[in-house]
């Protein structure tokens, strides 16, 4: 079972990539299963066809037993999605979502029954700290993967997330997987996002183009690669998952 976490700063295009990346995996013959962090519950969206889930957090209010099919849904090509939630604004810790739904899978025995090749972690990126560093944790994800473009505060952000990955490399977290681009088309963005990866002696892994078939896609509430199978889009977001998929299956033979 290879496991990736996608961080970036809110607003990104993180559950855009996650899920089109899931979706190119799903196309490769891989059961994927795909786990939205962010309280917005809104990164399997697209793969189920606008049709929101129940999410983890509500579920547990809601008492009563908890079954793992009332968290795990299947959506297009086959992709298991799974919302972990988030509190009422304003009252709770929003990273207890994401604790309490890694805990109630894991309990559910979610991960055997399913048997995922690969699990995606879509994660909130602007505040790494409780919750949102769970899916960095032993025996969650394998490698991190940054998105960012060249724009000041998505450095920024993506700098703090990278600074974390690093502080808990000594007690056998996840690993800097890398950086991925995500064209806003700024000045110097290439540079600025090498310059960045350089940093934490890191590298830049992939790189998305801005593409106007992703909102048109979006408005369809489907993924690019449903609506638009054989745009070159599309080709970016299949050769971002082979490579990440690459990358993880290398580290994993070391």
């Amino acid at each position: 079972m290879i496991k990736m976490a996608v961080y970036g700063k809110g607003g990104i295009g993180k559950s855009t990539t996650v899920s089109n990346v899931a979706a190119a995996l799903a196309e490769m013959g891989l059961t994927v299963l795909q786990i939205g962090c962010d309280p917005k519950a809104d990164s399997t969206i697209t793969l189920r066809h606008g049709e929101p889930l129940p999410t983890v957090l509500d579920l547990i209010r809601k008492g009563g037993t908890l079954e793992r099919s009332d968290m795990v849904h299947p959506g297009y090509q086959g992709v298991l999605c799974v919302e972990a939630g988030g509190p009422t604004p304003g009252q709770g810790c929003a990273g207890r979502g994401i604790i309490a739904a890694l805990e109630k899978l894991a309990e559910q025995g979610a991960y055997e029954v399913y048997q995922p090749d690969v699990v995606l972690y879509d994660v909130l990126g602007d505040v790494v700290c409780g919750g949102f560093s769970m899916p960095m944790r032993k025996g969650y994800a394998d490698k991190v993967f940054i998105l960012t473009s060249g724009e000041n505060m998505a450095i920024h952000a993506a700098a703090n997330i990278a600074m974390a990955v690093e502080h808990f490399k000594g007690r056998g977290y996840a690993g800097l997987g890398g950086f991925i681009l995500n064209r806003r088309n700024v000045k110097n963005e290439e540079g600025k996002v090498q310059e960045l990866a350089e940093d934490f002696h890191s590298a830049v892994i992939g790189a998305l183009n801005h593409c106007e078939l992703v909102p048109e896609a979006e408005e369809q509430q489907k993924t690019l690669l449903e609506v638009y199978p054989a745009s070159e889009m599309a080709e970016e977001y299949r050769s971002l998952a082979r490579t990440m998929l690459k990358l993880c299956r290398e580290d994993a033979s070391c």
